[in-house]
């Protein structure tokens, strides 16, 4: 399954202020593809914390995990996201002990935190990628004029449109119903 997987990288991790979540933003390696992934706000800050090579006084968890597999004699060789189910990612840690592969059933987003601190290649089953990958260019030939006159910095963020026409979807509903006014005058 290895030779038809394809190589992303973590572009960013980025806040949603909706809510607690948090979304990894990988990018297929030879292309403009992006596989947002959300994830909890600890697994986001395991990843940032080894992105930004902050040292810690004690182990996190995936530092533990990653130094009880070497101690064991087992290396990780790569991380695979390999299914996309009723919205739930699946994934896999692919380890090597005396020649032997073994995968491990993982989170995605435990699976990335550990690829950061091993320093391996993270790939992508085409399967994922065709249903959940975005192409920014794409999204930007259906978006509204104003949107199209942003600068060429703002591109990468045109993903994220259908977001903030929610959030002003949500203010003028609030606007319209004088119930969520919390002052009203009477």
């Amino acid at each position: 399954m290895t030779e038809n997987m394809i190589e992303v990288t973590i572009d960013s991790v980025r806040v949603s202020l909706m809510s607690p979540q948090r979304v990894i933003l990988l990018r297929e390696r030879d292309q403009d593809r992006y596989l947002p992934i959300w994830v909890g706000p600890y697994e986001a800050e395991a990843i940032s914390v080894s992105l930004q090579e902050i040292e810690m006084a004690r182990p996190l968890t995936h530092d533990l995990l990653k130094n009880v597999i070497n101690t064991f004699g087992a290396r990780i060789l790569r991380i695979e996201i390999i299914a996309l189910r009723e919205n739930i990612f699946f994934g896999h840690i692919v380890t090597e002990i005396k020649g032997e592969v073994i995968k491990i059933d993982s989170r995605p987003s435990d699976a990335i935190a550990m690829a950061v601190r091993a320093h391996v290649p993270i790939l992508v089953a085409p399967s994922v990628l065709d249903n959940a990958g975005i192409f920014p260019e794409e999204d930007m030939q259906d978006e509204t004029p104003l949107t199209k006159e942003a600068g060429p910095n703002d591109e990468r963020l045109s993903i994220f449109e259908d977001f903030f026409d929610q959030l002003e979807d949500d203010d003028k509903k609030s606007d319209e119903d004088p119930e969520s006014d919390p002052d009203p005058k009477t």
